[in-house]
């Protein structure tokens, strides 16, 4: 869906369209949720990080009332999970585990606004595919820590190995959307602020007949602020 669009942009420059030609850079920074989408099924809260990093944005058409550009960032986010725990009978114990995992993420993002281009707001969207790479990772629990019969850790279906696995899969990759606002001044400065949701395609974990989990990717919620600065502006 994305290269469609991105292909119906380029095909649109050119006959209607009116022409732009501007960079802008800066920070961005933010919060993320986050989840892992377990198979078997891993009862869980949302586990929540930071997110920052630089961001670069190419404007290159409005198109009727629509501003058109390309967006991409270089992200330092943590991930991970944090479990809501019950045992084995349903009954919910005072264990707690939280699992961090660290990523470097990049995301592509097709960007179309609606509004003022300087002095004033724009309403946007974004779309795009994110890939990331796990960097390193660490885990916490409680001092209480319910064991069964046989010493293992006392959960529904028996699911526990997830507490002692290291992602085998550095690389992970997905479709991530959102949209937000922008308020940009007359003097080539943005301010923006937008939700996004991310949903993993790739696992963390091995997904073979032999392994644990036939399912195991990132599913996000984020919130941030970006600040953007006019490198140059050449808008025809």
């Amino acid at each position: 869906m994305f290269f469609m669009l991105l292909l119906i942009l380029l095909t649109a420059k050119g006959q209607i369209g009116e022409l732009r030609s501007r960079l802008s850079v800066g920070l961005n920074g933010g919060m993320v949720f986050n989840t892992i989408d377990f198979d078997p099924t891993v009862k869980q809260l949302q586990h929540q990080g930071k997110t920052f990093g630089l961001s670069l944005r190419y404007t290159s058409e409005k198109y009727f009332t629509t501003i058109c550009a390309l967006q991409a960032e270089l992200n330092y986010t943590q991930l991970g999970w944090k479990e809501d725990i019950f045992s084995s009978e349903g009954v919910e114990l005072r264990d707690t585990y939280e699992r961090t995992l660290n990523y470097v993420q990049l995301p592509l993002l097709c960007r179309l606004g609606w509004g003022k281009e300087s002095g004033g707001l724009m309403f946007f969207i974004l779309l795009g595919p994110q890939v990331g790479y796990y960097l390193s990772g660490s885990s916490k629990q409680s001092d209480i820590w319910t064991l069964n019969a046989n010493g293992n850790p006392d959960r529904p279906n028996n699911v526990y190995q997830q507490y002692t696995m290291e992602p085998d899969k550095k690389f992970e990759y997905g479709l991530t959307g959102g949209l937000g606002l922008e308020f940009s001044t007359k003097h080539g400065q943005h301010f923006m602020v937008d939700g996004r949701y991310y949903y993993g395609l790739s696992d963390i974990y091995n997904n073979g007949k032999k392994d644990v989990f036939a399912r195991s990717a990132h599913m996000t919620i984020s919130a941030r602020l970006t600040y953007l600065f006019d490198m140059f502006n050449k808008d025809k």
